[in-house]
């Protein structure tokens, strides 16, 4: 468990289960894989000296070409980290599973119920479970027991927000009516990183893949949803790739998932820019640099390791004079890029229906 996460919509991290392995194009880069390494290698140290360290993580990484990666190995963590929900009396959002994903393949049925049932035994927090296997959480959700299996009367848990990611159109269309499908008290996309537009009010017929814009409650809310007020969708968060290697985040991508969200009424919340942000005069007093591999933006897609013909209708040249401040954006690391959306800050949380 760790208090104060750094994770700008959640309060702490908890992880009962660790270790996962690469689904998507979301997943290349995913800092939970160095960080599990160099958990690992301080347990290595620990254990020199005669201490314990995080030993339920050995072995749920490797080194490929010099990079952490996930070897597909998971672990249960000890007994005293599960029951951690337990012992913290004071209301916190708690991220579960920041260090894998609850609902991978492989994780066994039981290790599932064991950390519902501490969710449920833990009332005072609201828990917030992220995964890209949005299938299995959908039958896990919708076949448990409920009351019959968890210390509870109230099925789904009141205090379990159940989200998925979705980095691309394509994961969009794959995650989001499984997740609209899942018994839920708030569903939630993170569309982190964005690796390219998402159309969230897609139609196929007359009710596409996240149905149509309807009347949500007297207050004339409305809510992606194809009129049935259960399978709304109720949060959305966007945001950049940080870290060494990063992807750029197109601009109108974010801001398009922006208005798309103001126009449903959905809170909507931008965790930041990433690496990569676009420059509108200086940023703590960093200015342009002429350098073209700093200030150059000519977005295509990312494919196979390497850039592909150009996808998007935007061009960026500094040298060539083409630079258009709003849409070019540049390398200047996360810090500095921060979490500013056309100088807003969307902080926007969801309520439980």
């Amino acid at each position: 468990m760790a208090d104060h996460s750094s994770i700008e919509w959640t309060d702490a991290t908890w992880n009962p289960i660790v270790g996962c392995s690469i689904l998507s194009p979301g997943c290349t880069h995913c800092y939970a894989m160095g960080m599990a390494a160099r958990i690992e290698a301080m347990t290595a140290a620990l254990q020199a000296k005669g201490q314990t360290g995080a030993p339920h993580y050995v072995g749920t990484t490797k080194k490929v070409k010099g990079h952490a990666i996930w070897t597909g190995k998971l672990a249960m963590a000890p007994e005293h980290i599960l029951r951690d929900p337990l012992t913290w009396r004071s209301t916190r959002r708690i991220f579960v599973n920041s260090m894998g994903d609850l609902f991978h393949e492989d994780v066994p049925h039981e290790w599932i119920d064991r950390v519902f049932a501490v969710m449920a035994l833990s009332p005072q927090h609201t828990f917030q479970v992220l995964t890209k296997r949005a299938k299995r959480m959908r039958e896990y959700v919708s076949n448990a027991r409920g009351p019959n299996s968890f210390p509870t009367r109230d099925w789904p848990l009141p205090n379990v927000w159940l989200g998925v990611s979705a980095e691309r159109q394509q994961e969009a269309d794959e995650r989001i009516p499984e997740l609209r499908a899942t018994p839920a008290a708030v569903r939630f996309v993170s569309a982190e990183p964005l690796l390219g537009p998402i159309d969230f009010q897609t139609i196929i017929g007359e009710s596409g893949p996240y149905g149509r814009l309807v009347p949500f409650n007297a207050l004339r809310k409305t809510r992606w949803t194809d009129g049935d007020p259960t399978n709304a969708i109720d949060w959305i968060i966007v945001g950049g790739e940080s870290g060494p290697d990063a992807r750029p985040m197109h601009p109108a991508w974010a801001r398009s998932i922006r208005d798309q969200c103001a126009a449903a009424r959905v809170p909507f919340f931008f965790k930041q820019w990433g690496e990569w942000a676009p420059q509108i005069g200086a940023v703590d007093g960093w200015t342009l640099d002429d350098n073209p591999e700093i200030s150059r933006f000519e977005h295509r897609e990312w494919e196979d390791g390497r850039w592909s013909e150009p996808f998007w209708p935007m061009w960026c040249d500094w040298q060539d004079g083409n630079y258009d401040a709003e849409q070019c954006v540049s390398r200047i690391g996360k810090k500095r890029a921060g979490r500013m959306l056309d100088g807003v800050e969307h902080n926007a949380m969801p309520e439980a229906r």
